[in-house]
């Protein structure tokens, strides 16, 4: 029943992480495949830079919901009473499954984005505070250097360390998920680790595009 547990609910998040909003929006109201624009990623920002706001925040928060969502619904469910290690683990567990699932969707060829938004609705589901500490480093981030790639990258970072000043926090399995989870944005960032060494990094703009 354990092993069944397990695989239903790592099931469950790679689905709902591998729904490709960022292949299907732009496919649906422009008849564009967002992977010929831009970076060719199936992320938010992509779509935000090469089809405009509109299409790139829809994106956004449909990818900040498909890890959200599964995190918050199911530990509710019968299947995760048999969970190893109980609901904490669940959650954790179903939220990994989400951002492997958006990194590598089995919708687009195992090919997706970068994780971030998807992460960020992790995070969200699973402690709410460090989370929004998360979304202020970011903001804060790109309103000075305007760059998304550094904002994503110190955001995940922040999570980790925010738990780390909280009481126990970084004794949680949730700390060494951060941890792991800050890794695995800022691997995913390499291209934009090189550009921003090289001085070649797009700057980020309100109106799309880049600067």
């Amino acid at each position: 029943m354990m092993a069944l547990a397990l695989v239903a609910g790592l099931a469950i998040g790679y689905v709902s992480g591998s729904l490709a909003w960022g292949l299907w929006i732009p496919r649906v109201a422009r008849g564009i495949d967002v992977r010929t624009l831009g970076s060719g990623n199936l992320g938010a920002t992509n779509v935000y830079r090469t089809l405009g706001p509109p299409l790139g925040i829809t994106v956004l928060l449909l990818d900040v919901a498909k890890g959200a969502v599964p995190v918050w619904l199911v530990p509710a469910l019968p299947v995760a009473a048999a969970f190893p290690g109980g609901a904490e683990w669940c959650r954790l567990a179903v939220g990994s499954a989400a951002v492997l699932g958006h990194v590598f969707t089995m919708f687009a060829g195992f090919k997706g984005g970068k994780g971030v938004a998807t992460a960020g609705g992790v995070l969200l589901a699973l402690a709410p505070l460090p989370c929004l500490v998360c979304v202020l480093v970011f903001v804060a981030t790109v309103a000075i250097t305007r760059f998304i790639s550094v904002g994503s990258m110190l955001s995940a970072t922040a999570f980790p360390v925010t738990l780390a000043f909280t009481p126990g926090g970084a004794r949680t399995p949730t700390f060494v998920f951060g941890v792991l989870l800050a890794l695995l944005v800022i691997a995913r960032h390499q291209d934009n680790i090189r550009r921003l060494l090289r001085g070649e990094e797009r700057r980020f703009s309100l109106k799309g595009g880049s600067a």
